[in-house]
């Protein structure tokens, strides 16, 4: 039989060494990763063969590459390369000269630093801050990366998810308390008239693969009971009706039953003229368009009706529809619900059973909506996003999106407007530019 393991050793894992020592480097012991390294940054224009002649000049000095990062910004290329260091100081001067020549014979200006060590440990506390305004204003900025700062916590990287209709950025922060975070810039953010979204960097931000989505005022613009009550004579009466319900005050199934009385006598086609005159909120197609690509499945959820929700399911390729029915008899709407209706908590019980059918957990799981009936749901998902909601929900949300474009949700998804364009593309097709209204 074989010894113990010593618990003191460090223990392999996917069967390679614990901390594997870069090619001929040696670690002083103790000190995983601590060998004598070089950080160079390149600046200047960008133009083809740049990287190509930097790697070329480090391979003929046989060092190794340990990281990489390269942005070009208006033809501006800034290139940063840490890379292991020679032995001999010698070397390490003769590798300053050759990089200093090879970067002037390509216009570029070039510093070398030397160091210890690969990139500091970001430690606990890494989220994802991102940042979206229409437009973004340096200002906002200014003090949303001033609170990321009085937070304790460090800005490791910065990239643009998008840049019309809206300004969408991302921030990798690491040093944060994350919830602590998400309060003090939730309340910068107001005041700047930006949304700001902090989720934790890790596997889940991936793992998603279900949104379930509320449908008036959120997948569509309006609400679809107000446009059946034009056709009755009572918008008025039914849209207060609908704004009490929204905002808490009343009793959500009471409210829907109140509604749907007053449609008594309507005829059935009202629906059919109804559904013709929908319009989808802004970039709704682009988003499910985006994800189902990526795998994603689409449900929606409605305390409005099936007669509705079916068909828009339907025209958007959604997978599941769960909404109230109308009864019809004669060819007119009786003014009643057949079946339990889909309230606060009904929409939640959805959720639960939508992610199950599809068989992952509600962890995986992104709920968006606007009113209070959304609350439960949005609680229960992994990402719960408020899209332009009322107060309340706002604030209990995980995160608010007040921007009317509906594919704003893909970025905080770390899909850039760039990946959606170039999906398009290759599908022939032109991905529209959002427009509100």
């Amino acid at each position: 039989m074989s010894a113990p393991a010593d618990p003191s050793q460090p223990r392999p894992t996917d069967g390679g060494p614990a901390h594997p020592a870069p090619h001929g480097a040696a670690y002083p012991a103790g000190a995983p990763g601590a060998e004598r390294t070089l950080l160079l940054t390149l600046t200047g224009k960008d133009r083809p063969g740049v990287t190509t002649s930097m790697l070329g000049v480090l391979a003929q000095a046989g060092v190794d590459v340990l990281d990489v990062e390269q942005i070009v910004l208006r033809g501006r290329l800034v290139l940063g390369l840490l890379v292991t260091a020679p032995d001999a100081p010698a070397d390490v001067d003769r590798l300053r000269d050759d990089v200093t020549r090879a970067a002037t014979a390509v216009g570029m200006q070039v510093e070398v630093e030397q160091g210890t060590g690969d990139n500091h440990s970001r430690g606990a506390g890494r989220v994802h801050v991102s940042v979206i305004g229409a437009p973004l204003r340096a200002e906002a900025l200014a003090e949303i990366t001033g609170r990321i700062a009085d937070a304790g916590a460090n800005i490791d990287r910065i990239e643009r998810m998008a840049r019309y209709p809206v300004t969408a950025i991302d921030l990798h922060v690491s040093g944060a308390d994350p919830e602590r975070l998400r309060l003090s810039l939730a309340a910068e953010a107001a005041r700047q008239g930006v949304d700001v979204a902090v989720q934790p960097a890790n596997l889940l931000r991936r793992s998603m693969r279900l949104i379930v989505m509320d449908v008036d005022s959120t997948l569509i613009q309006g609400e679809v009971i107000e446009m059946l009550a034009a056709h009755a004579g009572c918008e008025d009466e039914v849209a207060a009706v609908t704004e009490a319900a929204m905002r808490g005050e009343i009793d959500f199934e009471e409210s829907l039953r109140q509604r749907v009385a007053r449609l008594e006598g309507v005829e059935a086609t009202a629906l059919d003229e109804v559904y013709a005159s929908i319009r989808l909120a802004p970039g709704a197609r682009t988003m499910v368009r985006t994800l189902k690509r990526l795998g994603y499945r689409f449900a929606i959820v409605s305390g409005g009706f099936s007669q509705i929700t079916d068909r828009l399911a339907a025209d958007l390729g959604i997978d599941f529809a769960r909404a109230n029915e109308l009864e019809i008899v004669d060819g007119r709407l009786t003014g009643r619900i057949v079946g339990p209706v889909v309230d606060r908590a009904g929409k939640a019980t959805a959720l639960r059973q939508f992610a199950a059918e599809v068989g992952i957990p509600v962890e995986s799981v992104i709920a968006v909506g606007d009113g209070a009936n959304d609350l439960d749901m949005l609680g229960v998902a992994g990402l719960g996003i408020a899209f332009n909601a009322k107060p309340a929900v706002r604030e209990a949300a995980e995160v608010a999106v007040n921007v009317p474009y509906l594919d704003t949700i893909i970025y905080l998804l770390g899909i850039s407007r760039e990946d959606v364009e170039a999906a398009d593309a290759a599908a022939g097709l032109v991905t529209p530019a959002p427009v509100a209204g």
